[in-house]
Formats: structure tokens, C-alpha cells, sequence
């Protein structure tokens, strides 16, 4: 008998539409694994479980009738706790915000529920989507094993997804947050353009630097989430007018012609062996299907890196500003000097942060005028433990290192997809990330595809 949880998403989607099971049969799967495994795991911010058994028994009802909302047509997914959903909390990993209800669905959650979504929960965050959980919020638990971090920002959603409970979930990246919890917990993680997906009704760690994408079981769940979440929202002006291509069609395209640029010194440069060997791999299985892979020169990186944290914390700042002065107690004394140094920073600070960010724009439009995606890594270092992790976070320097190869496309607002590579000898995942030119999502699919199949890793960590 199938295991339904085992199901990526869109074969889930198939296997409804053909009659082999109902939607409610998906769903109630897995909230039986949600009950079994997250006292352990601490996924979920909130279960929404008879919401989701009605919504998928309305579905099972349009199925019989021969309609379908298209691949993802009944299949259970999650949602970060920043995506307001009427009638429940958007607590935004603040326990202070547990009590404010939402009075209108996020974009992000009526697309998907338009697109046969039913949406099971909202995965637990760090506090306020920056760097570490309050301290009255329980943190999720890595599944491949209990002492590793588990991505910062969008962790629930990343260990929701690696623990087979959904095959697939929201989540957001400003600095790292969809690239990391798709590394740490052996996953896909698509960061889409800024602009590509609506963040209306999404709660703002910064403004500009903001992203809200999909964590998934595999390359095709990505692209089908992505089909259903992008778009112009007239309720986001900073949503892109541009049309949404068929990104499920685009995993078959395959990568003949191709240029994939790798440039040894930038992607190497004090990365971990077993990263480097992955990429390696990978530059290979894609020249075998045809890709070519091109030399070139990363620009210099260093003032565009500098210039996230003035634009994150300024950004911060001016979205908290209210309840900082107000109610200063409800937030962990982390998060208030996160705060103050935003409040520090001053206009030309965010002036010069801006104008560097810019350059590097330009300076990557021509380096994407000779190549059509790079390779990099997600971070030099290994999976850290959440120890480890919690001296990182507080040390300039060593946060710096840990999030030079994130930050970066936060700032220039590039899509990349995260990769999972297999497992380390010592049991941390490794992965690395494709970086696309602006609305050139398809490309990541397409390249992504065949480098999953090179790999041909098991995403689900192994708790059965």
C-alpha cells in the first residue's frame, strides 16, 4: 500500500486526479504524521486540522464532478506563520502577536487555496523572520538529526516539508531564509525574483530585501508552488506586470545550450571540500545533458554584502518602530539591539547601502549577459549545530561568512534554487544554489532537474 506521505506533490496531484485516492485521504495522512511526529519536531505554529479535512473534502467533491484547480488539486501544504489567514493569528514568531487575528487572506494564501492547496497549518519562524527564535517560542528540530540548526527564519517550514509531513511549504528569505532551511534539512528551496510573488498580507522584515517562495520535496514541487503563487497583485504594486511562464513544463526542457558559469576562485574560496565535490558533480551531470559550462569573473562582492545589513536593520526598524517604543518587553533583548542598530543607522548610511547595491546589479546583468545561471554555494561552512549557530549569529565577522553567498541575491534580487547534494560524511546535508537573471525562474527549473536526477537523493529524513 502507498505511504501516502512519501508522495512528492505533484505526483500526489496526479495520483488524485486519476481516481487512485481522494484528497482527504492525503490530507488526514498528513496530519497523522503531524500528530505523531511534531511534539518532537515543533513544526508547526498552528494546526488548522478541521479546516483542512473540510477543505479537502470540498475538493474530493469538484474532483467527482470532473473539475480540477490544476497539478497541486487537493495536496496538503503549509504555510510560514508571517502569511495572514482570516480568522487565525499571524504571530510572526513574536509570542507578543499570538492574540491579533487576521481579517483577510495573504495573496499568497488565496492563490494557493485557488489552486487546489489545502493548507494544513503555519510553520513556526525565528523572531520576527530575522536570525533566532524567541526565547518563549520552542525552535523546530532538525529531522536528519536532532543538534543541527535547521535554517533560521523559515524553519518550520523546512522541517515540515523534510519530515514528510507536507511535500511542500511556504516560506520567505530576506537574508538567507528559504536557501538556508532548504540546505539544513536536505530539501529544494526556490527563492523567486523580488517581485515575482505578492507579499501582501506576508509580515515585513524588510521591505526591499523580502522574498517569499517555496520549500518542496522536489524540483517540480517547486516550479508547481511557483505556478501558483507568482504573479502581478494589484494589492502589491512592487509585484512585476510580467507573464507567468509554464514553470512545470520548464523540469522537462532539459539543458541543451545552456551556459552555466562557474567561476572556481569565487565558489571555492574557503568552502568545505564536500560542498566543493558537489558542485563539481553537478557542473558534470549538467555538461553530460548538454549544458555548457563557461569561465567568468564574479564582481566584487564585498560592498553589496556590506550593504545588507543597513538596509535589513534600517528596514526593520521602520516596521517595528511603533511597538519598540511601546512595548519594548515583547521583544528578546537579541531582537531589540538588532532593532536600535537599524534605528542607528542613518539616511546616508542607507543612501550609500543603496547606490552599492545598485552597482552590483548592473555589474551582474553583465556578467548574465555572457552566461545564463551560476553556480555557488549556499554557505562555506558546514551545516552548524544550533550551538555553533548561536555563536555565529552575534560575531560580525562570522555571521558575514556564513551568509556571503545568500545576502547577496536578497540585495540584487536574483532567484536562485537551493540543491539538495546528499549527506556529509559526518551526517550534515550539503547543497549549493543556482543563481538566474531576473524572472528567469524556468531556467532554475530546468537546470535544477537534471541535477536532482544526477543526485538522486532521498529528501525525506529517515524518522519511520
Amino acid at each position: 500500500m502507498t505511504d501516502l506521505t512519501k508522495l512528492s506533490a505533484v505526483e500526489a496531484g496526479r495520483k488524485i486526479a486519476a481516481g487512485q485516492f481522494k484528497s482527504v485521504d492525503l490530507v488526514a495522512a498528513a496530519l497523522v504524521r503531524a500528530e505523531t511526529l511534531d511534539d518532537r519536531l515543533h513544526a508547526f505554529a498552528l494546526r488548522l486540522d478541521e479546516d483542512a479535512l473540510a477543505e479537502a473534502k470540498a475538493l474530493d467533491a469538484e474532483t467527482a464532478e470532473g473539475k480540477s484547480r490544476g497539478p497541486l488539486h487537493g495536496v496538503p501544504v503549509a504555510v510560514k506563520d508571517l502569511c495572514d489567514m482570516a480568522g487565525h493569528p499571524t504571530a510572526a514568531g513574536l509570542p507578543m502577536f499570538r492574540g491579533r487575528t487576521a481579517k483577510a487572506d495573504a495573496t499568497v494564501v488565496e492563490r494557493l487555496r485557488a489552486a487546489g492547496c489545502v493548507i494544513i497549518g503555519k510553520t513556526e519562524l525565528s523572531e520576527g523572520a530575522l536570525a533566532l527564535h524567541h526565547p518563549d517560542v520552542t525552535k523546530p528540530v532538525n529531522p536528519w538529526r536532532d543538534d543541527l540548526w535547521t535554517g533560521s527564519s523559515s524553519s518550520g517550514s523546512g522541517v515540515s516539508v523534510a519530515a514528510g509531513i507536507v511535500p511542500a511549504a511556504i516560506g520567505s528569505d530576506t537574508g538567507g531564509s528559504i536557501r538556508f532551511p532548504a540546505l539544513c534539512n536536505g530539501i529544494v528551496g526556490l527563492k523567486p525574483t523580488w517581485g515575482r510573488v505578492s507579499r501582501h498580507g506576508v509580515f515585513p522584515l524588510s521591505w526591499t530585501l523580502d522574498h517569499v517562495g517555496p520549500l518542496a520535496r522536489t524540483v517540480e514541487d517547486a516550479a508547481a508552488m511557483l505556478q501558483a503563487i507568482a504573479g502581478r497583485d494589484d494589492n502589491d504594486s512592487t509585484t512585476i506586470p510580467a507573464p507567468v511562464p509554464d514553470y512545470l513544463a520548464a523540469t522537462g526542457a532539459g539543458v541543451k545550450g545552456l551556459r552555466i558559469g562557474f567561476d572556481e576562485g569565487y565558489a571555492t574560496d574557503g568552502v568545505i571540500p564536500e560542498t566543493v565535490a558537489a558542485m563539481k558533480k553537478a557542473l558534470a551531470s549538467l555538461e553530460g545533458q548538454g549544458a555548457t559550462i563557461c569561465d567568468y569573473t564574479m564582481p566584487d562582492t564585498s560592498a553589496a554584502n556590506a550593504a545588507w545589513t543597513p538596509i535589513c536593520l534600517s528596514e526593520a526598524w521602520s516596521v517595528h518602530e511603533e511597538l519598540a517604543v511601546d512595548t519594548p518587553e515583547g521583544y528578546s533583548e537579541g531582537f531589540r539591539e538588532a532593532l536600535a542598530a537599524g534605528k542607528a543607522f542613518t539616511g546616508a548610511d542607507y543612501a550609500r547601502a543603496n547606490l552599492a547595491r545598485r552597482e552590483f546589479v548592473g555589474a551582474l546583468d553583465r556578467v548574465f549577459a555572457e552566461v545564463d545561471l551560476l553556480l555557488v554555494p549556499v554557505t562555506p561552512n558546514p551545516v552548524p549545530t544550533v550551538e555553533e549557530f548561536a555563536r555565529i549569529c552575534p560575531d560580525p565577522e562570522g555571521l558575514e561568512r556564513l551568509i556571503r553567498f545568500t545576502c547577496l541575491y536578497d540585495v540584487s534580487g536574483n532567484p536562485t534554487i537551493t540543491l539538495p547534494a546528499g549527506l556529509s560524511e559526518t551526517g550534515e546535508p550539503l547543497a549549493f544554489q543556482l543563481v538566474a537573471p531576473r524572472l528567469e525562474e524556468a531556467r532554475l527549473f530546468q537546470a535544477g532537474k537534471v541535477v536532482e536526477e544526477a543526485f538522486g537523493f532521498d529528501n525525506l529524513a529517515p524518522l519511520d
